[in-house]
C-alpha cells in the first residue's frame, strides 16, 4: 500500500506513486533509476524531498548541481558518496586507489574515470549489503562533469543491488543529460490542484476568472503559481501577472526574484551575491568574505523576502532565486564578490576554489591569476578530472597576457577538452590557439588535434592529410611524436578504407620511412612502425618478415604505468590489422588482443577496452567458439553503451555470418552501411563484402555470394581483401565462373605466397583444390587440413572438410564423403553456424545418411553474459573477481550465477565445469 501524498503535494499522486514503486523495490532488494525531467519550478525538488522523507530504513545521501562556471573535479560525486567512505578501505586495491586519487585523499597516476565507476558502484554495493541505499541528485545538470559521467556510468550498471538513483533534470538546460536513464517527466498542474494551490498561497478569496486567468499564464508551474502570489493583492494579481514582452514561466519568476532582491537593504544584497557567487554555500567563508567587503553580514531582510535560508550553509529558496541574485548585479559587483570570495578562501586548503574566485573577479589579462589557473588544471588532471581541467586551462588562457603563452594554453586546453569528449569547445579553443603564435612544435601538436577531432567526428579520409602533415611537422623539429603520428595516420587510412592515393595507406606508410626522426622513445613501437611501413611500401616478400620481428617485442614490451600502457594500446589496433589481414597470424591476432584486454582491465580503461574485446572476440569466431564470441561482444556494446561511445560492428557482422542467419545479419549489415554512409567509415563497406560472401555461401546462395565477394575485393580496403578473396574463389566455382575464379586465386597466392601461416597456405591450398584437376583436388584437401589445424582455424577447418566431402560425393566416393561430412557437420552444429551445418546435413543427406538435427542445447538459452560468467566461475574466480573483470558488481555476478544454476540444473560452483564442458564450453584452466 502506497503511502499517502504529503500535504504540500498538490496534484501529484502519480508521480509519488511512482516513487513509492522505486521505494518498494528498493527495500525488496532491487534497483532502480529514475530521472525527474521537468522545466524550472515544476515541482521536481519538492518530489524529491518526497521520496527522500519517505525513505524509511534506507540510508539516503542527498547531492545538488549548481549554476556556476566551476569545475571541480569529482566535487559533486565526493558529497554523494560521503556517508560511504568509511568502507573504501574493503575495495579492491586498484578501486580503492583510483577513488581515493580521484577525491584527493592520496597520490597517484590519474585514474581512469570509468575504474572510479566502478570503484563507487562497488562502495554503493557494500554499503547496500547492511541497508539500502538511496542517491537523491538535484539539477543534476549542473554537477562537474565527469560526477555526472561517473553516477551515470553506476546507473547503467545497477541490477542486483539493493541501490536506487533519482535524479531531477530541469528542461530545457538538460536536455542531453541522462537521455537513456528511466524517465519521469513532471509537467504543470492540472486546472483543479492549479487552483487549489493557489488558493492555499493567497489565503483568500479569489474572482474565479482572476484565478484562471493565473493558472492559464503560469501553465501550472507550482513555483510560479506560489512566488507570483506571494504577498500580492486580488487587483495586485489580476493586473501584475502578464507581461508587456512575452516572457518563459521561469523568467517571470526569476524577474518576479530579481524585484525582491531590488527592494532590499544594500548590505543584504551584497551578501546575497556573495552566496551566489559561492556554490559550496559555507556560511563561515561568507562572513570572511563580508568582511573583506566591508559589510555586516544581515540576512534576516533577505529571509523575509523569501530568498535565502542561512545556517551552517546557504540555502536559496530556489535556483531561480540564485540565478536572479547573479545575474542582475552589475559586472564590477560581481568581481567584487568574487575577490572578496578568493581573499576569503584559504590558499593551502581550497587552493582551486581560491584560483577560480580570483579568475572570476579579473577585469582584464592577469598572469599572476591565469598562472594560479595552470597550476589547479594540473591538480584536477592528478584526480583525473580531464574535464576540468580543461575549464581551468580555457580560462587561463582568456586571462593570459603574453600571446605565445595565450596559444601554448589555448592548446592545452583544446587537447584537455578532447581528451574529455568535449568536441566543440576543442575546436573553439583550436581556433584561439590557431591565432596565436606558436612554436614549431606546438603547431605541429595542433595539426594532430584538428586530425584527431576530425577523425572522431568522421572516421572519413579528411584526417590522414592532416595526421601527414602533423607528422612532418614532428619530424622537422626532431621530436619522437613523428613515429607514433606516422603510426595514427596509417591507423586513420584504415578506417578511411584507402590502400593507395595520395590519403593512403601506402602514402602515410612511404612517407614514415622518409622520417628523419628514427625513434620515438619505444624500440617496441619503432619496429612496429618499421614492420607496417616495409609491409605497405615495399610489398609482402620484405613487409611480412618485418612485421613478425616486432611481434615479440611488442607483445611482450614491459610497460611501466599508465600512459606507457595506454600508447601500447592505442597502437594494438594497427598491429592487429597487419597481423590478421596481411600476416594472417591467428595465434599473434589472439596474443595481442588477449593482452590488450587484460591491460584494459587492468588499469580501468574502458574507453579503449570494447575494441579489445572485439578484437578478442574475432578470435573467438575462427576458434569456432561462438558463445564466447557473443558474449565478448556483448560486453563491448554494454561498456560502449554505459560509456557513451558508438558500438563496434566488425565483429558481430563477422559473428552473424558465420552463424548464417540471414535476417538479423541483414539488420547489422544495413546498420553498418548506414554507419559508414554518415561518419565515412568506408572500410565498413569493404567488410560487409567479405560479410556476405560467408553468409550467402553458408546459405548456399552462391551468386549472391559472388557479387558481394566481388565489391568486397574491389574495395580499396586496407583490410578483408584477402578474406573476400576466399569468398570469392568458392562462390565463383560454384556458379561456374571459372576465369574469375582462377583470376582471384592468383591474386590470393600473390598475397599468401611470402606468408609462412597455416590459416594462409590452408586457405590457399583449400582455393586451389576447387580449381584443381582431378589428380590434384584430394592432395590439395588435406594439405589445407593439415595447415588450417596448426594455426586451430577451426571454422575454416569444419569448412574444408564440407568442401572436400561435397566434392567426394560427386565422385561417387560416397563412404569417403560421409566421414568428412559427418566431421563438418558435427563441427558446424557444435559450434553453432546453422547454415553451413544445414549445407552439410543436405550432402550428408545425398550419401543416403540421414542426420537427426539435435534439439538446442541448454548452452543455447543462457544469454552471453551469463555464459560468460559461468565460465570464469567454473575456472575458480569468486564474485568480486569476476566482478572487477566485467565491471559489474558482485551481487549482479550472483544474481547472474543463480540464473544459470537454474538454467543448467545444478546447485552450485563444484558442479559447473562439468555442466559447462557436457555443453562444449570451455573452462579456463
Amino acid at each position: 500500500m502506497s503511502t499517502p501524498p504529503l500535504p504540500h503535494l498538490v496534484g501529484r499522486r502519480r508521480e509519488c506513486a511512482a516513487l513509492d514503486d522505486l521505494l518498494g523495490a528498493l527495500r525488496a532488494g532491487d534497483s532502480a533509476v529514475r530521472v525527474l525531467r521537468g522545466e524550472a519550478g515544476i515541482g521536481k525538488s519538492v518530489l524529491l524531498s518526497y521520496v527522500a522523507e519517505q525513505a524509511a530504513g534506507v540510508t539516503v545521501s542527498r547531492a545538488q548541481g549548481v549554476e556556476a562556471d566551476m569545475e571541480l573535479a569529482y566535487a559533486s560525486l565526493h558529497q554523494l558518496c560521503a556517508p560511504f567512505l568509511a568502507g573504501i578501505d574493503a575495495l579492491p586495491p586498484p578501486q580503492r586507489d583510483a577513488l581515493q586519487v580521484a577525491f584527493g585523499t592520496a597520490a597517484g597516476d590519474p585514474p581512469d574515470r570509468f575504474l572510479v565507476g566502478l570503484a563507487v558502484l562497488s562502495l554503493l554495493t557494500r554499503a547496500s549489503e547492511t541497508r539500502p541505499v538511496l542517491l537523491v541528485v538535484d539539477d543534476a545538470q549542473w554537477l562537474d562533469q565527469v560526477s555526472l559521467q561517473t553516477l551515470e556510468f553506476v546507473a547503467r550498471r545497477l541490477l542486483a543491488e539493493a541501490v536506487a538513483m533519482v535524479f531531477a533534470v530541469r528542461d530545457p538546460e538538460g536536455a542531453a543529460v541522462l537521455l537513456d536513464l528511466p524517465h519521469l517527466p513532471v509537467g504543470g498542474l492540472d486546472a483543479g490542484a492549479s487552483a487549489e494551490l493557489l488558493a492555499a498561497v493567497f489565503g483568500g478569496r479569489l474572482d474565479k476568472r482572476i484565478r484562471d486567468r493565473v493558472v492559464a499564464e503560469t501553465h501550472g508551474n507550482p513555483l510560479a503559481l506560489r512566488e507570483l502570489a506571494r504577498g500580492r493583492s486580488a487587483a495586485e494579481l489580476a493586473y501584475g501577472v502578464e507581461d508587456v514582452e512575452p516572457v518563459s514561466v521561469s523568467g517571470r519568476v526569476e524577474q518576479d526574484f530579481a524585484q525582491r532582491v531590488e527592494a532590499l537593504p544594500a548590505q543584504t544584497r551584497k551578501l546575497l551575491l556573495l552566496a551566489a557567487a559561492e556554490p559550496i554555500g559555507d556560511a563561515r567563508l561568507l562572513v570572511r568574505a563580508s568582511e573583506a567587503l566591508g559589510i555586516t553580514p544581515d540576512a534576516a531582510p533577505a529571509k523575509a523576502a523569501g530568498l535565502v535560508e542561512f545556517g551552517e550553509s546557504v540555502r536559496f529558496r530556489h535556483p531561480l532565486a540564485r540565478s536572479a541574485v547573479y545575474r542582475h548585479a552589475d559586472p564590477a559587483e560581481r568581481r567584487s564578490a568574487h575577490r572578496a570570495l578568493a581573499a576569503a578562501t584559504d590558499p593551502v586548503l581550497d587552493p582551486d576554489r581560491r584560483a577560480w574566485h580570483a579568475a572570476q573577479a579579473a577585469a582584464g589579462p592577469d598572469e599572476e591569476v591565469a598562472a594560479g589557473l595552470v597550476q589547479a588544471a594540473g591538480r584536477a588532471r592528478q584526480r583525473g578530472g580531464v574535464a576540468a581541467e580543461a575549464v581551468l586551462l580555457e580560462r587561463a588562457a582568456v586571462l593570459t597576457p603574453d600571446a605565445w603563452a595565450r596559444g601554448s594554453r589555448a592548446l592545452a586546453a583544446a587537447e584537455a577538452h578532447f581528451s574529455a569528449a568535449s568536441l566543440d569547445r576543442a575546436t573553439e579553443m583550436s581556433a584561439l590557439a590557431d591565432l596565436c603564435p606558436l612554436e614549431p612544435l606546438d603547431r605541429a601538436r595542433l595539426t594532430r588535434l584538428r586530425a584527431r577531432i576530425l577523425f572522431t567526428r568522421s572516421r572519413s579520409d579528411e584526417a590522414a592529410p592532416l595526421l601527414l602533415d602533423a607528422a612532418a611537422r614532428f619530424d622537422d623539429t626532431g621530436s619522437p611524436l613523428a613515429r607514433e603520428t606516422y603510426l595514427e595516420a596509417i591507423s586513420a587510412t584504415v578506417f578511411a578504407g584507402r590502400v593507395h592515393g595520395p590519403s593512403g595507406a601506402r602514402a602515410a606508410a612511404v612517407a614514415a620511412r622518409s622520417a628523419r626522426v628514427t625513434a620515438s622513445g619505444s624500440a617496441a613501437s619503432d619496429l612496429l612502425l618499421d614492420g607496417v611501413a616495409t609491409l605497405l611500401a615495399d610489398g609482402h616478400e620484405p613487409g611480412i618478415p618485418a612485421l613478425r620481428r616486432a611481434l615479440e617485442p611488442f607483445v611482450g614490451e614491459e610497460l611501466d604505468g599508465r600512459d606507457a600502457i595506454m600508447r601500447w594500446l592505442l597502437l594494438v589496433p594497427v598491429a592487429l590489422e597487419a597481423f590478421i589481414h596481411y600476416a594472417w597470424d591467428l595465434p599473434a591476432w589472439d596474443a595481442l588482443s588477449g593482452r590488450a584486454v587484460r591491460l584494459a582491465r587492468d588499469i580501468g580503461a574502458l574507453g579503449v577496452l570494447p575494441p579489445a574485446l572485439i578484437y578478442a572476440g574475432g578470435v573467438r569466431i575462427h576458434h569456432g567458439d561462438f558463445a564466447t564470441a557473443d558474449a565478448m561482444i556483448n560486453e563491448a556494446d554494454a561498456i560502449a553503451t554505459a560509456t557513451g561511445n558508438a558500438p563496434h560492428k566488425y565483429a558481430a557482422l563477422v559473428l552473424a555470418a558465420w552463424r548464417g542467419e540471414a535476417g538479423p545479419a541483414a539488420g547489422v549489415i544495413d546498420e553498418a552501411r548506414v554507419s559508414a554512409t554518415q561518419h565515412g567509415e568506408v572500410s565498413l563497406l569493404g567488410v560487409t563484402g567479405y560479410v556476405q560472401g560467408v553468409l550467402n555461401n553458408g546459405l548456399g546462395r552462391y551468386e549472391e555470394a559472388l557479387v558481394a565477394a566481388r565489391a568486397g575485393i574491389e574495395h580499396d580496403g586496407f583490410n578483408f581483401t584477402g578474406l573476400s578473396l576466399v569468398e570469392h574463389i568458392e562462390a565463383a566455382a560454384r556458379c561456374g565462373e571459372l576465369a574469375e575464379a582462377r583470376e582471384s586465386l592468383a591474386r590470393l597466392t600473390e598475397l599468401t605466397e611470402p606468408v609462412p601461416s597455416g590459416w594462409a597456405r590452408g586457405v590457399r591450398a583449400r582455393s586451389r583444390a576447387l580449381l584443381a584437376e582431378t589428380d590434384d583436388v584430394d592432395a590439395s584437401y588435406r594439405h589445407g587440413l593439415e595447415l588450417l589445424a596448426q594455426d586451430r582455424v577451426v571454422v575454416e577447418v569444419a569448412r574444408t572438410h564440407l568442401l572436400y566431402g561435397e566434392w567426394l560425393r560427386r565422385s561417387q566416393r560416397r563412404a569417403e564423403a560421409r566421414t568428412q561430412l559427418r566431421t563438418s557437420y558435427e563441427m558446424f552444429d557444435g559450434m553453432g553456424a546453422r547454415a553451413f551445418a544445414e549445407r552439410a546435413r543436405r550432402e550428408l543427406e545425398a550419401t543416403g545418411e540421414h542426420i537427426r538435427v539435435r534439439e538446442s542445447q541448454p548452452a543455447t538459452r543462457l544469454t552471453p553474459q551469463e555464459s560468460q560468467i559461468a565460465v570464469l566461475a567454473a575456472g575458480g574466480m569468486t564474485n568480486p573477481q569476476i566482478g572487477a573483470e566485467l565491471f559489474l558488481s558482485p551481487h549482479t555476478i550472483e544474481w547472474h550465477l543463480r540464473k544459470v544454476y537454474t538454467k543448467l540444473g545444478v546447485g552450485s560452483r563444484r558442479e559447473l565445469p562439468a555442466a559447462l564442458e557436457a555443453l562444449g564450453l570451455a573452462t579456463p584452466a
